[in-house]
């Protein structure tokens, strides 16, 4: 496993951090209780969506 990650590693999760920030602020009320239920904070709660994210892609 390796400690850094190379700029282009780093713009994508940079790049994907956003996008799920977008996403989480047009989730209704509902939704983002529901996350913030399951992962205790916001923080978490996008980590794991960009976590979710950056695995799902090829």
């Amino acid at each position: 496993m390796q400690d850094s990650f190379n700029d282009e590693q780093a713009a994508q999760v940079i790049d994907t951090a956003q996008q799920m920030i977008d996403i989480w602020n047009r989730l209704p009320a509902q939704k983002q209780s529901a996350l913030l239920q399951r992962f205790g904070t916001q923080e978490n709660a996008l980590a794991a969506l960009v976590a979710t994210r950056l695995l799902a892609k090829p």
